[in-house]
This record gives structure tokens, C-alpha cells and sequence, in this order.
């Protein structure tokens, strides 16, 4: 039957259309991006105690990179700092910092406005809630606000005119793959995650020619630290797809070596760059509706456990 198919006029233009965005959203992405190499020099790291923010440190301490680590668990910090510095010879400066507070805010701004040697920040600090909008405390949605979009924007204003004068550095915004697909029980995570994608094409595309860089990396689930807190107790990883799951590692490895091209946007992984592309296709409004829906009987289920299971 799939052989006596017809196309109608509006369905081939349609296809056409939506083959011209994929490629349209790739050139200019590669044509508001730079080509140089990042300057080595020191790194700065939000939330990286951790996670994909103690992978970045990691990694770039391998690289030769001089560090000032950022979060809120000073023991950790400094334990990682020790570690790092007898590992590689490298400098490492620690900085406690809670950056739902804007005071906190503040604080790393100047660190970063004194910094001569600043070639790459990561603004990688971020947390999540579960439930719906309502049930979520307010103060949870604004922290979120503030951690994730407030303090990326402050530290990174703070960061570029150092590296623009300098002439190069980069700037990587930790997103969420999360941010392509809008949906219930997360719908202030979703959107503070799709404001940092679009600020970091914006931003890309204003500083195109400075040798500055901008990334907003988009991972999906990664082994981390991320829900072991008070927000995901009784969250299973099991009942995720082994196939989901990303080692921290790889997903720093695909940031890195992206920042050195022309692309703004990084999805690490295949599985997630299909999963991108299927949403942002002519069945994009389908697919959301079906995660939405999905993540919508998930929490349902937790709450219908938490009825049947009372605290003890």
C-alpha cells in the first residue's frame, strides 16, 4: 500500500519545511560560532562536588587547567581540591557558595571579576523537584530560578569582559535534555533549562568573532548524585532504561571536545540526539504529549504508593 502512496501539495511542502528548519537550525549554529582553540588557564566550576560538575574538574585538571571549585559542601570541595592538585600540579582554589542566595551570587561574581587567568566557566550547579506545580513550595520554584537562570546569567556577565579582552575563553551552560520537552512534574526544571538553551544560542551569536565560546550541554540521565536527594527519596534508577543512563564522564567528554567546534547545542549521546530530533519534527506536538502523559502516571503511581505505604 506504501507504494501507491500519494504526496499532496501542502504534505510535500510541509516535509520540505521541516527538512529546511533541521538544516537551517544547524548552519546557523555553525555560522554564530567560532573556530579557536580554548586558551588554557583556570576553570571555574559551579556545583562541582559532584556529578558532571566534579567530571568537569576532573577532567579538565587532566587537561592542565588551573581550577576554582564552587558548592555548597566545603568538605567535598576540599577533599576533591587535595586530590586533584597532587594528581596533577595544578592550582586549586575552593569556594563555598549557595548560589540560591544572592548574596552568594554576588560573591562568585567578584571572584570571577578578579580572575585575569579565567579561560572557561561552567555553570553546572542545578537540582530537581518532583510533583506538580502547586505542590512544590514556592521557594523551591524560585531557588531553581536562581540557581539555574539568575546565577548562570550574573556569573556569566561577570566572566565575558575579562575573556573578550583577553580574546577567547569559554562559557558552558549545563542544561537538561529535559529542556527540548516541556511537561507535567517538572515545569519549572523544563523551563529554566530551555531559557539557558536560548540565552546560549543568543549569546553565541552576539560574540561571534570574539573568540569566546558558548555551550549549553544537554545531558539526559547521568549517573550522578542528582536524585539522591530529600526531593527523590524512593527514586528506583532501575525503572529507567539501562540505554538512558550516561557515565558523567562521557558527558563531559562530548562538551569538551563539541566546545572546540561549531555547535551550541549538545546533546551527548545518540540515543538522546534521536530523541531531540523525533521532538523537534513535524510530530514533535504527539511525542510531547505522550512524555507528558507518561510522566504524568509516574507521579501518580508515587502518590498512589505513598497513600498505600504510610511512613513508619
Amino acid at each position: 500500500m506504501s507504494g501507491n502512496r500519494t504526496w499532496s501539495g501542502p504534505a510535500v511542502i510541509g516535509a520540505l519545511a521541516a527538512v529546511a528548519g533541521i538544516f537551517g537550525w544547524r548552519y546557523f549554529r555553525s555560522a554564530t560560532a567560532d573556530h579557536e582553540l580554548l586558551p588554557r588557564g583556570r576553570a571555574l566550576i559551579t556545583g562541582a562536588s559532584s556529578g558532571i560538575g566534579e567530571a568537569f574538574a576532573r577532567r579538565l585538571a587532566a587537561d592542565g587547567f588551573d581550577l576554582t571549585l564552587v558548592a555548597r559542601r566545603e568538605d567535598r570541595l576540599r577533599a576533591l581540591a587535595v586530590e586533584l592538585s597532587a594528581a596533577y600540579g595544578v592550582s586549586v582554589d575552593v569556594l563555598k557558595a549557595d548560589l540560591a542566595r544572592d548574596e552568594d551570587i554576588a560573591r562568585v561574581s567578584k571572584v570571577i571579576e578578579g580572575a585575569d587567568d579565567l579561560s572557561l566557566l561552567v555553570n553546572n550547579a542545578g537540582f530537581g523537584t518532583r510533583g506538580n506545580f502547586s505542590e512544590v513550595p514556592l521557594s523551591r520554584h524560585l531557588d531553581m530560578i536562581r540557581v539555574h537562570d539568575i546565577a548562570s546569567v550574573a556569573l556569566t556577565w561577570a566572566a565575558l569582559p575579562g575573556m573578550i579582552a583577553r580574546g577567547g575563553g569559554g562559557i558552558v551552560n549545563v542544561s537538561s535534555v529535559a529542556a527540548f520537552f516541556p511537561s507535567g512534574g517538572g515545569v519549572t526544571y523544563t523551563a529554566t533549562k530551555a531559557y539557558l538553551n536560548n540565552f546560549s544560542e543568543a549569546l553565541a551569536a552576539e560574540l561571534h568573532g570574539t573568540g569566546v565560546k558558548v555551550q549549553a550541554l544537554c545531558p539526559g540521565f547521568t549517573y550522578s548524585e542528582f536524585h539522591e536527594t530529600p526531593e527523590y527519596e524512593g527514586f528506583d534508577r532501575g525503572k529507567i532504561p539501562d540505554a538512558l543512563w550516561m557515565p558523567a564522564e562521557v558527558v563531559v567528554a562530548e562538551s569538551l571536545a563539541a566546545l572546540n567546534g561549531d555547535r551550541v547545542i549538545i546533546v551527548p549521546g545518540r540515543q538522546y540526539k534521536g530523541i531531540v530530533l523525533a521532538i523537534n519534527s513535524p510530530l514533535r506536538g504527539t511525542i510531547r504529549g505522550a512524555a507528558g502523559a507518561v510522566r504524568r502516571r509516574w507521579h501518580q503511581r508515587r502518590q498512589d504508593s505513598m497513600i498505600d505505604s504510610p511512613a513508619s
